[in-house]
């Protein structure tokens, strides 16, 4: 069912922020992280897809040790493969749940449903926001955009259709009522040409229950997505983010990380706390050919257990592990290879979406 149209005989839209419903810092406890499996060239070729399996695997392995893996698999076809890889990699199937969703792409962060809690009433919702494949750039996605509610079908339950684009990692959440943002991103006329910044804030209010929105300016050299968040800014706790660092003044990443930090060592929480800044080395550069990829530590995911963090082959990885490691100490903190996955231009925060508990 669809709360929205229940209403619109009223015109009276359900907003989940009016109805106690918000979305949870990742570190909140999950029941399950969605991924959709890969299975076209849409991301990577053949050759290049099999080189990023046995990472791939490595990070179902993992989050599974935590938590119940729920995987998009485009048809009964893929479902067999998948099955046969897993097997082959040695993971419980036990803790692998592998559903026939047909997907266009493998970045289940951006097209997969954003879960929406209200501890007080014991509800959870998804919030179905329109998808375009980053400003229409990698036709078809129409497959993509059905996830959410193919989801909700398979939950149980209700969602909301807000009726705006948005992606998963251009938001970045606290859980105590912040989301952090990039104008480069949800401003971009790719996306929602029609709206204003005041506009954007309003919706992320009304459809991720938070009460303040924090901007920052760009995103890093490489970053299809027009600047995601998640490869430069991440909450920690509640009141600290990790920022994504470049020392090299000679670096094409280095005047926008320089411009990220200003941005938000300026920036006030609700409370009127600055932020702490913990500052997270960025890799050396990774390069397909002459095009530079968007490597960064700062696409890590956190698991019930561990956190998840892609490295590339570099001797920063070892840093920004330890650095991480200062940030969760209640988890196992592993690093994984990502260097054939980000030749997608994306790494592990960008291939997940974690369904949270409800406490």
């Amino acid at each position: 069912m669809n709360i929205q149209s229940q209403h619109h005989s009223t015109n009276t839209p359900f907003i989940p922020a009016q109805n106690g419903f918000f979305f949870p810092a990742e570190w909140h406890p999950h029941v399950a992280t969605w991924l959709s499996w890969p299975h076209t060239e849409a991301s990577w070729s053949n050759e290049r897809q099999e080189l990023m399996f046995p990472a791939y695997l490595e990070f179902i392995r993992t989050i599974s040790e935590s938590e119940q893996v729920c995987i998009n698999a485009h048809n009964e076809t893929v479902i067999q493969t998948a099955k046969m890889r897993l097997l082959m990699a040695g993971i419980d199937l036990s803790k692998v749940t592998l559903l026939p969703h047909p997907t266009n792409d493998s970045w289940c962060r951006d097209h997969g449903p954003a879960f929406l809690i209200n501890p007080a009433s014991g509800e959870k919702i998804i919030v179905n926001w329109e998808y375009n494949a980053w400003g229409g750039k990698y036709p078809p996605y129409e497959r993509d955009g059905l996830i959410p509610v193919e989801i909700a079908h398979y939950r149980h339950l209700q969602y909301v259709n807000p009726g705006i684009i948005m992606e998963g990692g251009a938001v970045e959440f606290n859980g105590k009522g912040t989301v952090l943002t990039s104008r480069a991103c949800l401003l971009n006329q790719n996306r929602n040409s029609h709206l204003t910044q005041a506009q954007v804030e309003h919706y992320l209010c009304d459809y991720y229950g938070v009460q303040q929105v924090l901007w920052v300016e760009e995103g890093i050299v490489g970053d299809d997505t027009d600047g995601h968040i998640d490869d430069t800014v991440r909450f920690v706790n509640a009141d600290t983010v990790v920022v994504a660092t470049e020392t090299n003044p000679n670096d094409d990443n280095y005047l926008f990380l320089q411009e990220i930090h200003r941005d938000v060592k300026a920036m006030r929480l609700l409370n009127g706390k600055q932020l702490t800044i913990i500052e997270l080395p960025m890799p050396d550069p990774v390069f397909s050919e002459d095009l530079r990829l968007p490597a960064s530590y700062a696409n890590f995911y956190i698991t019930n257990g561990s956190v998840i963090v892609p490295t590339f082959r570099c001797a920063k990885d070892q840093a920004a592990i330890d650095i991480l490691e200062g940030c969760f100490p209640d988890r196992k903190v592993v690093g994984i290879d990502a260097t054939e996955i980000v030749w997608g231009l994306g790494a592990f925060h960008c291939l997940s979406q974690q369904e949270p508990a409800i406490d």
